[in-house]
Formats: structure tokens, C-alpha cells, sequence
């Protein structure tokens, strides 16, 4: 078979950003895999993301709304698309690594808890006061789907999101593509259940963002790209960035910490954290996979992994059986007879 990842690697080398990280430059993986002839490490990456439980089960993980009937409503796995796409319009245009951007874009939650951040605020409660679901991501790819990642990929996982910044450029944007996603999302979403209208919104943020979903994304990518040219940082217009940021404290005022959306926030820490209790005393009900870690990793990490990497259905579901009695079933007397 003709060596094609050697040809891809050549062209990184010929048509990149000199602030780009090349692909051939990686530190590698813990456990160092014979080099392909198809895909490049960070393409390798991409796919044992994609192919992997964590990812799958991003589908049925809270974003903002918990279990709404309506369909449109974003998940986890909707928010990680969005952010992908997002995040690979920047690295083409910036001229960076679109494969170490969509692996890294791709992988940035699988450690995020059933029921959005409410979940997360439950393992505080209960587990660690520090834990974070960009931490537990990186538990995700290294010891639970046993991934073995690259470390750029692994790097930019664990800095997507706070003060945190990841050692390379194609990293960076990622934060950057996660903050546009679901500041724009989550307007969307929020005005479509009735709790924000766009008149809401104050003016000189539309005037400086736009009026439209479309608009807004446009404004912000268009920013990160016009500030971040042949540049070794990834930034973006001073006026611009202080309206994201402003947009993003009025829909933590007006929708994260106070909607209808989160009457149920309580309910469903107190759901997971009385998960966790139950199989902190009774860890043998857990998954093999899970149990059979306790010895490496601790009793109570390992009940956080496997809390924590439940959807949500699968918590309620978990929850009912547990504590919730079932109903007798009456038997009909005349068809047992007959």
C-alpha cells in the first residue's frame, strides 16, 4: 500500500501557517503506536474519538434544557459538533491543523456529567469540590475508553475552557470555537422554549454582534480570524470579545442561574449524588470495567467515573429501579382460570 500519510505530512509541511503545529512534530502517545500509512497521528486521534463509548454517549447528555420533548433542543453531542465545525472554518483559514483541531474540538467533553453543569456542581457535592468536567475528559480518554492519545490532542482537552490555555494555536481556537458555540446555541435554544426573546438582548450588543444567530457566529469567527492572521496568538477584536462576553454573562443571569429551564437542577443533583452514595456502599454493582478499577484508581474515583459518564436517561432509569417501587400487578382470576 502506497505510504499516503507520508504525503499528507508533506503538504502540512509545504501549505501551513509557520505558527501551525505540524502534524510530524507530535510528542507522541504514552504507548507509541507503529506509524500509518493512511492517517496521520491527529486523524488516528479523530477516529478513536468518534468510535469510542464516551463520544456515543454525548447524544443523550443534557446541554442547557434537561429532557426536553421538544427534538430541536441541543445535547452534548450537538454542542460538540457545532463547536468542530466552528473551530475547522478558523484552522482553514488561519492555515493551522484542521485534524489536531477536530480531534481536539471532538474530544473537548466526553468527560461532561449527565444533566449539563448541574451534573458537574453534584460530583462537588459529593466526590471532590475541584472536580471539573474538563479533567474528567482527559480521565475519560486515558483511563476509561483507554484511548491513548496524543499529547497535543490530550493538552487541548484539558485547557478548552477557563483560564487554562493549551500549548498549541489549533488548541486555543478550540476554546475559542466552544465559547461562540454555546453562547449562540443556547440564545437559540432559550428563545425557542419561551425564556428570552431577542428583544431582550441589549442593544449594543446586537449592534455589535448582530440580531441573528447566523450573524453573531459570523461576527465572532470572522474577528478570531481578522485578529489572528499570520499572528503566533489566537485573539480577537477588543470590542467584539467584550460583547461575547457581556452576552455570555446576560444568559448566566437570564438563563444558566435563573429560568424555568433550571427548576429541576436540584432534583437532578440530588438524583446523582444519591447514585454515587449507593455505589460508594455498594461498589460491586457497579460495571466490571469499573469496579475492576477500584484497586488502580480508588473507591471513589472510580464511583465519579462511572456516575459521572452516565446519560441522563440512563441515571433516571438507574435511579427508578433503585428507589422507586414498582406497582403490583393485579392477575385476573377468570383468564387464569381459563
Amino acid at each position: 500500500m502506497k505510504d499516503v500519510c507520508s504525503i499528507f505530512l508533506e503538504r502540512e509541511a509545504k501549505t501551513l501557517s509557520e505558527y501551525a503545529f505540524l502534524t510530524a512534530n507530535t510528542k507522541g502517545r504514552e504507548h507509541p503506536l507503529a506509524p500509518g500509512l493512511v492517517r496521520t497521528e491527529f486523524q488516528r486521534d479523530r477516529d478513536r474519538i468518534i468510535h469510542s463509548k464516551s463520544f456515543r454517549r454525548l447524544m443523550h447528555k443534557t446541554q442547557v434544557f434537561f429532557s426536553p420533548k421538544d427534538e430541536h433542543y441541543r445535547t452534548r453531542m450537538t454542542h460538540t459538533l457545532e463547536v468542530t465545525q466552528i473551530a475547522r472554518i478558523m484552522a482553514r483559514a488561519l492555515r493551522l491543523n484542521e485534524d489536531l483541531t477536530e480531534a481536539a474540538a471532538l474530544g473537548h467533553d466526553l468527560g461532561h456529567t449527565p444533566f449539563g453543569h448541574a451534573g458537574e456542581m453534584a460530583m462537588r457535592r459529593c466526590f471532590d469540590k475541584d472536580f471539573a468536567h474538563y479533567r474528567q475528559s482527559l480521565r475519560v480518554v486515558d483511563y476509561i475508553d483507554e484511548l491513548n492519545l496524543t499529547y497535543e490532542v490530550r493538552d487541548a482537552i484539558l485547557n478548552h475552557t477557563g483560564h487554562h490555555m493549551a500549548s498549541t494555536l489549533e488548541g486555543v481556537l478550540v476554546k475559542y470555537a466552544d465559547r461562540i458555540a454555546y453562547i449562540n446555541h443556547d440564545i437559540d435554544d432559550a428563545c425557542r422554549a419561551g425564556i428570552l426573546s431577542m428583544e431582550q438582548i441589549p442593544v449594543e450588543i446586537r449592534k455589535t454582534l448582530g440580531n441573528t444567530h447566523s450573524e453573531r457566529i459570523n461576527t465572532l469567527v470572522s474577528s478570531v480570524i481578522d485578529s489572528s492572521m499570520d499572528s503566533p496568538v489566537i485573539s480577537m477584536a477588543k470590542d467584539v470579545e467584550e460583547a461575547m462576553l457581556e452576552l455570555r454573562s446576560f444568559l448566566f443571569k437570564n438563563v444558566y442561574e435563573d429560568s424555568i429551564a433550571k427548576a429541576e437542577e436540584s432534583k437532578a443533583q440530588d438524583l446523582l449524588i444519591t447514585l454515587y452514595n449507593y455505589y460508594h456502599g455498594h461498589p460491586d454493582k457497579m460495571p466490571e470495567q469499573y469496579y475492576n478499577n477500584i484497586e488502580k484508581h480508588g473507591l471513589e474515583t472510580s464511583v465519579c467515573d462511572f456516575v459521572s459518564g452516565m446519560t441522563d436517561r440512563y441515571a433516571v432509569a438507574l435511579f427508578e429501579k433503585l428507589y422507586i417501587p414498582k406497582q403490583w400487578e393485579v392477575v385476573d382470576d377468570i383468564k387464569t382460570n381459563n
